[in-house]
């Protein structure tokens, strides 16, 4: 019974969300509510449980860093960094998006794909502004960059996290099984940008000419500020970089790098908060304790089990149902909880297979969750943050705009894993 009404609520969330005719941090929070009243979840379990709760550690990662990017925002440098793109790119609209989802990707690889985007969507909002172009089918694709980007290594997306924990990966264990695929991945993405957003790329040659006559340098106005929120940037990119060996939680560096930055300039903690996206983080707390319903009652995890049972222990036919179902799940369920319920069985599945055949299930698992997080707007956390940011600038994205692009990103990306897993594995 509280199955099913765990289900009737996630759904009915989710068409709410869908159909935007509720803001979704509203949504989110009336269906947590409707979660705990129903005693389908309780405090503890919403709260306090690593597997169905609230993840804070997404929580305040995404806090750190926007604070972080909040002091940087007062630099200049986002400025900066947009006019140098706009003169690379020689003003061309195409040309700029290729620039900034590369480097949006690789970004992401080193970073978290949230504290990519943070950096990226500012300086995007500028040079659009610049050029006079719509900002939205920019802030598409570099969100989805950031999510195909991420894949490559153990830090780039949350679930990787969870999946090398699990599995007893490093990081150079995923730098060598998916950094290839992903190369290939960004080139083939690179091409279809330019199919999916071609009414989008309209050059106007005064006002590149303008662009390239602007000086970079002058648009930081205060060094000193820029001085030290890079230097403070720069150490805990390094911690993030630094995990698997210093164990210190992304949360608790991007908190201490945040609290060390306000506390040793001049900006106030009022002026450094007040550009946090506090809806954002509501309704990822909100989305959380609903999935977390979903895991209470076994619902995910009788999914998952029948998925697994369907493939009689075939390893190739385990590995591609597991690449497509959870890219597929992963659409609709923010990828990390859903990794976090699906790693234990996938764990069940490996020993299965002696020695390294069944790391190939591990692969599926990281390439399905991540790229499948393109598909709708709720699949990534990344996807959340940028819409968050969209709206609060009078830009929105609404949901469906979103997915009709991150639908066809996402097939693609996952049929072109697909004879990736099988010629190089199976």
């Amino acid at each position: 019974m509280q199955a099913t009404a765990a289900i009737v609520i996630f759904v009915g969330a989710y068409v709410l969300i869908a159909s935007e005719k509720v803001h979704r941090t509203a949504v989110a929070l009336g269906g947590a509510g409707l979660m705990l009243l129903l005693h389908i979840t309780d405090a503890r379990g919403a709260f306090f449980s690593s597997e169905s709760g609230i993840d804070w550690n997404v929580i305040f990662l995404l806090l750190g860093m926007m604070v972080i990017v909040s002091v940087l925002r007062r630099t200049g440098v986002f400025e900066y960094v947009a006019i140098w793109a706009a003169k690379r790119a020689r003003g061309r609209p195409y040309r700029l998006m290729v620039m900034l989802v590369v480097l949006t990707a690789g970004a992401s690889a080193l970073l978290d794909n949230v504290t990519t985007v943070l950096l990226v969507v500012p300086v995007t909002f500028l040079v659009c502004e610049r050029l006079a172009l719509a900002p939205e089918p920019y802030l598409i694709a570099e969100v989805m960059a950031s999510n195909i980007g991420g894949t490559a290594t153990l830090v780039g997306d949350p679930p990787n996290i969870i999946i090398a924990s699990r599995g007893g990966l490093t990081f150079n264990d995923f730098l060598a099984h998916l950094a290839p695929l992903v190369v290939v991945l960004m080139i083939v993405f690179c091409l279809l940008c330019r199919w999916l957003f071609r009414s989008a790329f309209r050059y106007d040659p005064d006002l590149a000419a303008e662009v390239m006559e602007l000086e970079e340098r002058e648009a930081v106005t205060d060094r000193r500020l820029l001085a030290q929120g890079l230097a403070v940037l720069a150490v805990v990119i390094a911690a993030f970089v630094l995990h698997p060996v210093l164990h210190y939680e992304p949360s608790v560096v991007a908190l201490l790098g945040a609290g060390l930055l306000v506390a040793a300039t001049r900006v106030t903690i009022e002026e450094a908060l007040s550009e946090v996206e506090w809806p954002t983080l509501v309704f990822f707390a909100g989305l959380f304790v609903m999935v977390g319903g979903l895991v209470e009652t076994g619902v995910i995890g009788d999914v998952s089990r029948a998925a697994a049972d369907a493939t009689e222990g075939r390893l190739g036919a385990a590995a591609m149902l597991l690449l497509w179902a959870s890219a597929g799940l992963s659409a609709i369920v923010d990828n990390i909880p859903y990794v976090a319920t699906m790693s234990p069985i996938v764990s069940d599945l490996v020993r299965q297979h002696p020695g390294t055949d069944g790391h190939v299930l591990w692969w599926a698992l990281a390439l399905g969750a991540d790229l499948g997080g393109n598909a709708t707007a709720i699949g990534a956390s990344a996807n959340v943050v940028v819409l968050g940011i969209a709206a609060r600038n009078g830009t929105p994205i609404s949901f469906w705009r979103f997915t009709r692009y991150g639908i066809v990103v996402t097939l693609v990306t996952v049929a072109l894993a697909t004879p990736y897993l099988w010629l190089r594995y199976l």
